[in-house]
């Protein structure tokens, strides 16, 4: 059996590059970035050391045939490996990153040039006390930068530290510079495997940490399409469930200045005053009754595969079918958002939670969706939202 994938190594500064050009996608998807800043740490220490950092995995979207009849060439995303990467996109670039509580910050590594190689106080994540301590740089990502002046930089510090000679200096900067030149692994998944293969991959190689699903690969596609503004119904998704359990964060989702631009952000700021904790939804919940709503469709396999642009008849990927799915999902997700609708389906009395087979008043929107389709208008206020 041949292989399923290829294995090239890049040097760390082409493939950061890859990041921000866009060649390869690094969707924000499922979690925001959960390492603990010791982790980062501990990742540039080992680059800088030579020590394997493990593999990264990309996978190729299918090719696409466009609306003029030519095909465009799948796009690559980043199916693990999202941590490490942003990691250093942070670290070394010094670029802000989301974390677990959806709030913007650098996460920022100061070196010691003093400090022998086998001292674990080499790298350090900054501190107060060492932006006062001049033996340090304070931010690593300031050597990384374009326009380093390795020379001056060498100077001013043997200047302010004269336990150190300009040579051997200069040997320690280089080195730590020559980061950049590390090889890193990347496992390009054959273009050519189905859809459910890579999204089989997809969940099991991120088994291991958070468990992740098909609807967390759904998200991914939707975070790494530009061209009909995914990643914005991704964030849509994903803040309304955000907002739904801390209405507090609303000033905090404001500062995401280009999503407050969108329709998005009106059609979710009634949660702002929302007290109410009867119903709670995850995105998994949003995505699944979203798709439900608008296609007749319940499989988030059959999702991604739309996103993709799938046409199950042909089994080619046309970006007119890619187009309809981005418009019609984000049409599921406004209705999902509107305040009047929300509220009605999260008031259900006993009698419809019977129904549709639910104890509590916990009422998933996706029974309550199944349950209008299948006549049961009839209970509470299911009238009153014609679907």
């Amino acid at each position: 059996m041949a292989e399923k994938y290829n294995v090239e190594n890049k040097p760390l500064e082409q493939v950061l590059g890859f990041i921000k050009s866009g060649e390869i996608a690094i969707p924000e998807i499922q979690r925001p970035f959960v390492w603990k800043p010791i982790q980062v740490r501990d990742l540039v220490d080992s680059l800088y050391m030579g020590y394997p950092t493990g593999y990264l995995i990309v996978s190729q979207s299918p090719s696409m045939k466009l609306k003029d009849g030519t095909t465009s060439v799948g796009k690559k995303i980043m199916i693990d490996g999202q941590q490490r990467v942003t990691a250093l996109m942070t670290s070394i670039i010094g670029e802000e990153i989301t974390n677990s509580d959806f709030k913007k910050h650098k996460i920022k590594i100061s070196f010691n040039p003093l400090a022998p190689d086998d001292d674990e106080e080499k790298f350090k994540v900054q501190t107060s006390a060492i932006l006062k301590d001049k033996r340090w740089i304070a931010d690593i990502s300031e050597v990384f930068r374009p326009d380093f002046d390795s020379f001056e930089f060498v100077q001013n510090y043997c200047i302010a530290n004269e336990d150190i000679k300009p040579n051997e200096l200069n040997k320690v900067i280089m080195r730590l510079i020559d980061i950049k030149n590390r090889q890193i692994g990347i496992i390009v998944l054959n273009n050519e495997l189905t859809l459910d293969e890579v999204t089989e991959i997809f969940i099991r190689i991120n088994s291991q940490g958070t468990k992740l699903n098909q609807a967390d690969f759904a998200m991914s596609r939707m975070a790494a399409n530009e061209k009909y503004d995914g990643n914005s119904l991704r964030k849509a998704i994903e803040y309304f469930s955000h907002l739904a359990a801390t209405p507090e964060w609303y000033s905090d989702m404001l500062k995401d200045t280009e999503f407050a631009n969108t329709v998005y952000a009106g059609r979710l700021s009634w949660l702002k005053n929302d007290r109410e904790s009867i119903y709670d939804p995850d995105f998994n919940d949003i995505i699944r009754v979203s798709f439900m709503y608008k296609f007749g469709r319940a499989k988030m396999k059959d999702l991604v595969a739309l996103l993709e642009g799938r046409n199950f008849e042909t089994k080619e990927n046309e970006e007119a079918i890619s187009e309809n799915t981005f418009s019609k999902m984000s049409e599921g997700v406004l209705d999902y958002m509107n305040q009047y609708t929300f509220s009605n389906f999260t008031y259900l009395d006993p009698q419809i939670n019977k129904a549709i087979g639910e104890d509590s008043p916990n009422v998933y929107f996706s029974n309550a969706f199944d349950a209008c389709k299948e006549g049961l208008t009839k209970y509470g206020t299911f009238h009153q939202y014609k679907i």
